[in-house]
């Protein structure tokens, strides 16, 4: 655990910081129904869901960037696609209102927006029920011409930025091939460079990669393989990552905490205790967020670790949301862990 002094240095470090995130840019909605109100359809044998409430908030990639905004660097430089939709208005909605700005979002006519739908059912009693939820996704690879400009953003943008995040997560987003050799070479340049991705981890050399124990251990064995219960193959699985990739790997493991390697005598970084309900959703995105923001302000990476584990604690806290991690809440975390 951070002390509350060592919170308050890299909160006035940040001040001066820029931090860039590359990533695949999402929007999640949440339909909230109330059952009660519902009717039985003329036309069809089903009961509609009356749409009560609707929320709407950043994801994937986007959550990456609100939980930045909430750490309160000097600038966010945003870098991703955003179709000429109605789910890309949200988006920039969504953005603006985070304090984000669009200026590097490039608009893509005719791509679709990346979206979460999530339709709730309320009833009688308190039991809420999500229905399955609805994916708006790009199902084809972005053209040359796309390619070559966010190439052209990706430059501009590491000359100003003090760490680069990259949020890798769909098969047809931003991160093409030579996009990732770009980000690439750019850690091979000295920029402090992490990056998240779902199904790529493996593919990325010199940055730091923060895989979750799925996620790394599907990057050495392939998405068929089962997932080891010992936890000590876990650790294994990123030693052998972190060398072959010659990376810093900071690989999360839920509950369990992280692990934070080289290649050799790794460290372990405890999670800390939440009491009562928990959401894990988007924790990841706050821990990539905090861990980037750290080495931004120059810190060690197993103090960026401990920044992005109690930055996770407060966001699993918040249910039904994707939450932020705000310095402020931060430090109460200290004091309730005392």
């Amino acid at each position: 655990m951070l002390s509350k002094t060592a919170l308050l240095a890299l909160e006035e470090q940040l001040k001066t910081k820029t931090v860039g995130i590359l990533g695949d840019f999402c929007v999640d909605i949440y339909w909230h129904a109330d059952m009660k109100l519902s009717e039985l359809s003329r036309e069809t044998p089903h009961f509609p869901l009356p749409v009560t409430e609707e929320r709407v908030s950043l994801g994937a990639g986007g959550n990456v960037a609100a939980n930045l905004a909430a750490l309160r660097p000097k600038r966010i430089q945003a870098l991703a696609l955003v179709g000429d939709d109605w789910r890309g208005t949200l988006l920039k909605d969504r953005m603006h209102a985070c304090g984000i700005s669009t200026d590097g979002l490039i608009t893509v006519p005719g791509r679709v927006t990346n979206a979460y739908c999530k339709p709730i059912r309320h009833g009688i009693s308190d039991v809420a029920y999500e229905d399955p939820r609805l994916d708006f996704e790009a199902r084809t690879p972005i053209s040359e011409k796309t390619e070559a400009a966010v190439l052209d953003g990706l430059r501009r943008l590491s000359v100003q930025a003090d760490v680069l995040c990259v949020s890798d997560q769909f098969m047809n987003g931003v991160v093409t091939p030579a996009v990732r050799d770009a980000v690439c070479a750019l850690a091979r340049s000295g920029l402090p460079v992490v990056v998240d991705s779902r199904s790529r981890i493996g593919e990325y050399r010199r940055c730091v990669l923060k895989p979750n124990e799925v996620e790394c251990w599907r990057a050495l064995h392939g998405r068929a393989a089962k997932q080891p219960e010992d936890l000590e193959e876990i650790h294994a699985a990123a030693d052998v990552l972190a060398k072959k990739n010659d990376a810093l790997v900071f690989c999360t493991l839920g509950a369990a905490g992280a692990y934070l390697t080289r290649g050799a005598e790794g460290k372990n970084v405890p999670a800390l205790r939440v009491s009562g309900p928990i959401d894990i959703c988007g924790a990841g995105d706050t821990s990539l967020a905090a861990f980037s923001a750290a080495l931004a302000c120059g810190a060690a990476a197993e103090e960026a670790a401990v920044l992005a584990s109690m930055a996770s604690a407060v966001t699993v806290g918040k249910c039904g949301e994707t939450g932020t991690a705000s310095f402020a809440e931060l430090a109460r975390l200290t004091e309730t862990h005392a």
